[in-house]
C-alpha cells in the first residue's frame, strides 16, 4: 500500500489525503471508490448524501462512526454500509491515523473532495463556503463534528 501522505495523485485538504482509486467516469457513473488517510480525531460535521450510499472499508486504525444516533466502533479489516439519507458522521480515535476506503454509489461525490482540497476551506471558518459545495454535491451539513 503505497503511502498517501507521499502519493503524487493524492489530494489533501484539511489534515486529510484523499485518492481517487475508481472515479466515476471510470465506472460509468455507478460508483467511486477513494483512498483516504484521517489523522486522529479528525472527522466530518454530521450530515446527509441524498444521492449516495457510502461504504466506509477500514484498512488501518479505528474510527467511531455515528449512524442515525447509532455509535459504533470501527477496527481495521471491519466496514459499514451508509444508505444514502442517513445522517452520518465519523471520527478517527486511537493513537494511530485510518486508512479507509470511502466506496461512494453512484459516483461522483468524489469531485467534492476535490473542490474542498483546491479551495482549502477551513470547517468553521469558511462553513458558507463548504455548505454551497455540499449543496451543490447533494450533500446537506446537520450537526457538528463528533466530540
Amino acid at each position: 500500500m503505497k503511502d498517501l501522505m507521499t502519493d503524487d495523485a493524492a489530494i489533501h485538504w484539511h489534515g486529510v489525503y484523499y485518492k481517487t482509486i475508481l472515479s466515476s467516469e471510470d465506472s460509468g457513473g455507478t460508483m467511486s471508490i477513494v483512498d483516504s488517510l484521517s489523522p486522529v480525531d479528525s472527522g466530518p460535521p454530521r450530515h446527509i448524501h441524498h444521492n449516495e450510499d457510502e461504504t466506509f472499508v477500514i484498512l488501518t486504525g479505528a474510527c467511531r462512526l455515528w449512524l442515525e444516533g447509532v455509535e459504533t466502533v470501527l477496527h481495521a479489516g471491519q466496514s459499514a454500509f451508509v444508505p444514502r439519507g442517513s445522517e452520518h458522521t465519523f471520527k478517527v480515535i486511537g493513537e494511530a491515523p485510518s486508512r479507509h476506503l470511502v466506496i461512494l454509489t453512484p459516483g461522483g461525490f468524489e469531485r467534492f473532495f476535490a473542490e474542498m482540497a483546491a479551495g482549502q476551506f477551513a470547517i468553521t471558518e469558511d462553513m458558507p463556503a463548504i455548505v454551497e459545495a455540499g449543496r451543490r454535491h447533494h450533500l446537506t451539513f446537520t450537526g457538528p463534528p463528533l466530540d
